[in-house]
């Protein structure tokens, strides 16, 4: 932070942090939730398009694949409201970017889905001798193709995207909340739970 002088001075630590349960609050924690869901997102993807790009090991693809898809539709929760399929259409990206949308919540059901393996599909058949007569019985599987690319960067993409638009709506919700906390005195501050940060 600069003086009038035009030097730097330091900022100095909080002598304490207070925590606040208004809504203000409460809007800038959900929001602080999906901005960490989209880093995740990203993390995700850029792992992927390494592990892609040099022969795959399919355990970290579907991993990674599955923990994006999970993180990046839990960032349209109708709970929090944090954001909208109307957002995906704020970003102005090329492309059929509400489709590709679309199509990862359907993979997201796909790969979390508690019933069905996501990774391969089974036909049971029954083998015959010459006569027609049944000889045994045969388990064959077909493997889900795994995402490629440009689904991994296209979906990196978004995430990014959103994670702007996210992190615009935080500073705003940040004001909220120094606004709130300004129009207490230093005693209502000071009867509030403090917060206890780590130092590691």
């Amino acid at each position: 932070m600069a003086d009038t002088n035009g030097t730097t001075e330091t900022e100095e630590a909080p002598a304490s942090v207070r925590r606040m349960d208004g809504p203000e609050s409460a809007e800038l924690t959900r929001l602080a939730g999906v901005f960490e869901d989209l880093q995740y997102v990203l993390q995700c993807c850029e792992h992927l398009v390494s592990s892609l790009a040099k022969g795959p090991d399919p355990v970290v693809v579907e991993a990674l694949w599955t923990g994006a898809l999970v993180a990046y539709v839990r960032c349209f929760s109708g709970r929090t409201e944090v954001l909208t399929d109307a957002d995906i259409d704020e970003l102005k990206m090329e492309g059929q970017v509400r489709e590709f949308h679309g199509l990862v919540k359907k993979l997201r059901d796909h790969y979390a889905s508690r019933h069905t393996n996501p990774r391969e599909t089974f036909t049971v058949g029954v083998a015959q001798n010459n006569s027609g007569a049944p000889t045994g019985v045969a388990v064959v599987s077909a493997t889900q193709p795994s995402p490629d690319d440009t689904a991994v960067r296209q979906l990196g993409r978004i995430a990014y995207g959103l994670s702007g638009l996210v992190d615009a709506r935080m500073q705003e919700a940040q004001q909220k909340v120094l606004t709130a906390a300004s129009a207490m005195n230093p005693a209502q501050l000071s009867s509030l739970p403090l917060v206890h940060i780590g130092n590691g």
